[in-house]
């Protein structure tokens, strides 16, 4: 289905098109951005909310600044569609997070309008600082640059050390504040409450417009007029609010609150700054899904909806006649529950993803033992090791890849501690649509060289339930637990809790020539391998391993002795993973036998739909049969010619 742009928006291949407009058009092609925007969506599926409310926003900063040599960079990238819309890629726009098609995220080599690469959070200061710094370095002292962050991007550590950093350089940075109060989920914490005593106090802002034009009039008064006016709106703010202004005590020039949906208001706001030296912070107060009323409504619903009717506002959801299979993350969220009902020690923490790992069920259930401390992963696993420390047993649910950012906490604060953190990684393996940027690819090889950390990863959600439970059993240290994004295998899951002993695996189906050994939810794709190979006369074993470190050494030396060739699979990378893994224990016990393995391979693999990037990497359930058939063949071609030798 094709979706028509409308006339103004129709007429825009790039930001130089955009500035022919004249001030009184921006508010009809605002309208016409914004429809384009539901209509595609509605169709094409992708994130949702948080575009509508920067529309706007992103119609002024190209109208204003001369992109892409003022230099523009987008936090996270869910807010970034208008951004790609306006800079050449509205006929593209419908292949945003398909399989070959534009990349849902700000990425350099899509465009010179995307300054730089983002998909986590919090990014944005520090790389348009760098950039500030690189032109103050290079003399190019005309060039501007913009860090749009959101206010629950605002709340990590990364932000404010870049503010921190920022306040002493004096470089032209502008960071544009789009706060709406809500990242995925609603925000928490200080910055929040503290952002909305700004917004909502009356008196500062009824002063604060009085306070710009009395500026604006002292140029006649006085030597040094600007430091005049500095001076009085600095001490003006710090009076009016409950404590001194946050950003001007870093040493950025604070303006706002402004409305981020005037688009001439802004376009003036902005022709402003780009006069003034020196770092500033402009807040803009936005709504998350703004112009379409039920996003508005229901913002973490909206975030990513999915496909649905732009008319009625129906998600559209699969109807399937039988039980189907529950996604992982919500049986990790019942699970938490049960768990926490049957153990008083068990805790829930989540680094701003409440409602995406669903732990948000044990937060409406049990809300004291269950915490969302923002956008904050380093202090999510520094706070799970406090609380583990006085023998309480927090489950910190963080996503594959954003647990990159916290990998010295996890070595320094919790492993070399022995502390019993059991983390559970949401999104493992192949995130889908969302890209490289949240592909958990590599959380088997950064935990497998931690000591003390256990490395496992189920094959189907009873076991999913029985690693939860056997990680908050007493005398249990550091434990990794990862399932991958979407649903599992099981309709019927809600089965007992069992212990299942660390570093054991299990027997799937036994075989002769060729050993196929799995870690994780890809096991299943082994499964299915298994049984084309067995139509075709071929018997392969199946062994689910279950944990990557502890191996199950017994079993390996099993396998080793009776088969002639094995395939390892895992849907993480090759380098350091699972298939690295079983290599070192053979060369360790002088085992030789050829071994294929099956995994991400070393380089970025983009978006698609998780078994296009199975197929593609050659790891789906053909990709795997096709391997135990070259080993087959290699294993018989090695008999006849031994046979000839005798």
């Amino acid at each position: 289905m094709i979706v028509e742009p409308g006339e103004l928006l129709a007429a825009i291949d790039s930001p130089d098109d955009l500035k022919k407009l004249s001030e009184d058009q921006l508010v009809q092609l605002s309208q016409e951005l914004r429809q384009f925007i539901v209509d595609t969506v509605s169709i094409y599926g992708g994130h949702f909310g948080a575009s509508l409310g920067v529309v706007e926003l992103s119609v002024a900063l190209h109208y204003v600044f001369n992109t892409p040599y003022d230099q523009l960079v987008w936090d996270v990238g869910h807010q970034a569609y208008g951004h790609k819309i306006l800079t050449g890629r509205r006929d593209r726009f419908p292949t945003n997070r398909r399989y070959g098609g534009m990349s849902g995220f700000p990425k350099r080599k899509e465009s010179e309008y995307d300054a730089f690469g983002v998909g986590h959070s919090s990014t944005s200061i520090g790389a348009a600082l760098g950039m500030a710094v690189a032109s103050d370095y290079k003399k190019e002292f005309d060039r501007q640059h913009i860090a749009v962050i959101g206010d629950g991007a605002m709340t990590a550590g990364m932000a404010f050390e870049a503010l921190n950093h920022a306040g002493v350089t004096n470089s032209n940075l502008l960071v544009i504040l789009n706060d709406n109060c809500m990242s995925i989920d609603p925000n928490v914490g200080a910055l929040k409450e503290y952002l909305t005593d700004i917004t909502t106090s009356r008196t500062y802002n009824k002063v604060r417009d009085e306070l710009w034009n009395v500026l604006g009039k002292l140029s006649k008064f006085g030597p040094n007029p600007q430091q005049v006016a500095r001076k009085v709106e600095a001490a003006m703010k710090a009076t009016l609010l409950k404590q001194s202004n946050l950003f001007e005590a870093l040493k950025f020039r604070y303006f706002g609150p402004v409305d981020g949906h005037d688009v001439q208001h802004l376009v003036t706001i902005l022709n402003d700054l780009k006069s003034i030296p020196g770092p500033k912070i402009l807040h803009c107060v936005t709504v998350k899904g703004k112009g379409y009323a039920l996003a508005e409504k229901d913002q973490t619903l909206w975030h990513a909806p999915g496909l649905f009717d732009k008319i009625t506002g129906e998600i559209y959801k699969k109807h399937h006649e039988k039980p189907q299979p529950p996604k992982y993350q919500d049986v990790f969220g019942h699970t938490m529950v049960e768990l926490a009902q049957q153990n008083g020690k068990v805790m829930g923490v989540t680094p701003a993803m409440p409602s995406g790992c669903s732990l948000n069920i044990m937060m409406d259930a049990m809300p004291d033992r269950a915490f969302d401390v923002g956008i904050a992963e380093q202090h999510a696993v520094v706070f799970s090791a406090g609380l583990a420390t006085q023998g309480l047993v927090p489950f910190c649910n963080i996503y594959s890849s954003f647990m990159q950012r916290a990998y010295d906490q996890v070595l320094h604060d919790v492993a070399l501690q022995n502390l019993n953190v059991v983390f559970c990684l949401d999104r493992a393996g192949f995130a889908g649509a969302d890209g490289p940027t949240h592909h958990g690819c590599y959380d088997l090889a950064y935990m497998r060289c931690i000591p003390n950390m256990v490395v496992s990863a189920p094959m189907n959600e009873e076991e999913l339930r029985n690693l939860m439970y056997t990680a908050q059993l007493p005398d249990m240290g550091p434990f990794s637990i990862r399932y991958p994004r979407g649903e599992g295998v099981m309709p019927e899951w809600r089965l007992p809790f069992k212990k299942i002993t660390v570093g054991t695996g299990r027997v799937v189906c036994e075989g002769t020539d060729v050993a196929i050994l799995s870690i994780g939810h890809i096991g299943n794709y082994a499964v299915k391998a298994t049984a084309q190979l067995a139509a075709e006369g071929l018997s392969a074993g199946h062994y689910d391993m279950r944990f990557c470190k502890p191996l199950d050494e017994e079993m390996l030396a099993a396998v080793c002795s009776k088969y002639k060739a094995i395939v390892t699979v895992e849907d993480g990378c090759l380098q350091g993973g699972f298939g690295a893994a079983v290599l070192e224990f053979m060369a360790d016990h002088g085992y030789h036998l050829p071994v294929q393995r099956l995994g991400i391979p070393d380089r970025v693999v983009e978006h698609g739909t998780q078994d296009e990037l199975y197929k593609e990497c050659g790891f789906d359930a053909a990709g795997i049969a096709a391997a135990v058939r070259t080993l087959s063949g290699k294993v018989a071609a090695k008999a006849a010619v031994e046979t000839v030798i005798r």
